[in-house]
């Protein structure tokens, strides 16, 4: 016999655990389990264990709405992360909610009954379990788990050293005394770069090109002292504010006079280091948030530079050998221990195979619907944090969303809600590959959906103008559709 519950969350990380936690209390009258494919909660930051894994976003925005974050650092480690998170499950009581070692393979939707039905795959007992629900809930993230991107090396198989992409680091990793070289130039290579230089006799960073690079304190003056004079859950509200409309700010600045905040950003690097540094090393030949930026706290990046202890190269690789990497300048470098830190491979979904009435969906095929849910695939919902913000704040925003939609169905007695795309709404550019130039999603545009040229099918990365559409907005609008049978 199938069990059946009213919603099925997929994935235990910070997506899933703010789904549950607004489902247990926005709809408390609906059954619900989170089905998470490895054997503990945190997603990222139960997976990465590199050294120094830190948040690259403050802890007001990358927090939850509901639980304030009460350390005095807002740039917190891995570890201080994954606190939160366990304290959020306890709190919640979510943890009876929780099912581990389940991977979703399957999802078949039936607009005859107004069910998913899907197939679910435990590793520890090597065998499927179908489960009945009426709503089905992606927080699966936005990358593969299995396997970080590596690029094709010529020649990397001669090299006799030791090999680590981060998102395989094990404490077996040994870099005392290693002459280490980290082959990337985003947010995990550059917090390797000082936490590495503490123990290695010499730490190169090995970068194609530069990437916008900015020194941030790791405690947040105003947020210490609201917490002096003002109730937690206050001073926690105003900080995420204030930080919220700063990001925003400065990514609208950013796209409106890119040349003026150029040399703003590039001005604050040169408190660490000289303008021939900069100029080799630190340039980027884009604009500034074409691409993520990246967040080095209290400088700590720049200063393992100053004081000697790490270096950059910007070249590109020629070949590997036995115990160096040429690079095309002709140079060399020497290497016990090489990290890829060159990025992620995307994989939306979870690559669940998806289907609607006995028909594959391609998401590639469909129009994303307020970066939410898509075109014509009914009762579904997927997490897709921002790209220019912390992604709980989207996270927060979705699950909200989807206890409104799930109240409002159940209080009209539909049974199903699918949106639909309109006539007069024509595709627009690539859902994010148009305005941000990161490999990592130029690589997996082709899975992208399709968005729109006009609201609700258009994706704006503005949380403000989300926050207002998601709270205030009604749910009946010409692009959704219910259905009573």
């Amino acid at each position: 016999m199938e069990t059946y519950i009213d919603v099925a969350v997929i994935g235990a990380g910070i997506s899933g655990i703010s789904a549950a936690s607004h489902l247990k209390k926005k709809c408390p009258n609906k059954s619900f389990k989170i089905f998470e494919k490895r054997s503990a909660i945190g997603g990222t930051w139960d997976l990465f264990k590199y050294p120094g894994i830190r948040s690259d976003s403050d802890m007001f925005t990358l927090g939850f709405s509901f639980k304030p974050w009460k350390e005095r650092k807002a740039i917190a480690d891995g570890p201080s992360i994954m606190n939160y998170l366990k304290e959020t499950v306890s709190e919640h009581e979510l943890e009876e909610n929780i099912n581990y070692n389940q991977s979703l393979i399957k999802a078949e939707w039936s607009t005859e009954k107004a069910i998913w039905k899907i197939t679910l795959f435990n590793s520890i007992t090597n065998k499927e379990e179908i489960i009945s629900c009426k709503f089905l809930f992606m927080c699966s993230g936005y990358y593969s788990y299995d396997k970080g991107y590596t690029p094709e090396f010529k020649g990397i198989e001669n090299f006799n050293g030791s090999i680590v992409h981060p998102q395989k680091w094990s404490e077996e990793v040994d870099y005392d005394n290693k002459k280490v070289v980290i082959i990337g130039s985003g947010a995990t290579a550059v917090t390797l770069v000082p936490e590495i230089a503490k123990k290695a006799s010499k730490v190169t960073m090995l970068q194609r090109s530069p990437t916008y690079i900015v020194a941030y304190p790791d405690e947040d003056m105003f947020s210490n002292i609201l917490k002096a004079i003002l109730p937690s859950k206050l001073s926690y509200a105003l900080t995420r504010f204030r930080n919220v409309l700063v990001q925003q700010w400065i990514y609208t600045q950013c796209r409106k006079f890119p040349k003026y905040m150029k040399k703003f950003l590039l001005n604050r690097i040169r408190e660490y280091l000289s303008d021939d540094e900069i100029k080799k090393n630190f340039t980027p030949s884009y604009n500034p948030w074409e691409q993520r930026m990246c967040l080095v706290p209290n400088g700590d990046f720049f200063l393992s530079i100053k004081e000697n202890k790490a270096s950059v190269v910007t070249d590109e690789i020629s070949n590997f050998t036995s115990n160096s990497i040429k690079l095309k300048s002709g140079k060399e470098l020497d290497a016990d221990l090489i990290v890829t830190a060159t990025g992620l491979n995307l994989k939306l979904l979870g690559g669940v195979d998806l289907i609607v009435d006995g028909k594959t969906v391609e998401i590639s095929s469909t129009m994303t619907y307020k970066s939410m849910m898509f075109s014509d695939v009914p009762n579904f919902i997927s997490t897709f944090g921002y790209l220019n913000a912390s992604w709980t704040l989207k996270a927060d925003l979705t699950s909200q969303y989807a206890c409104r939609l799930i109240n409002l169905m159940d209080k009209k007695s539909y049974k199903y809600c699918s949106p639909k795309i309109p006539s007069n709404v024509e595709e627009d550019k690539d859902w994010l590959a148009a305005d941000f130039s990161s490999g990592y999603i130029q690589r997996a545009k082709h899975l992208f959906p399709k968005q729109g040229n006009k609201a609700p099918w258009k994706n704006y990365q503005n949380y403000i103008k989300d926050w207002f559409d998601i709270k205030y907005n009604k749910l009946q609008d010409p692009s959704m559709k219910f259905y009573s049978k």
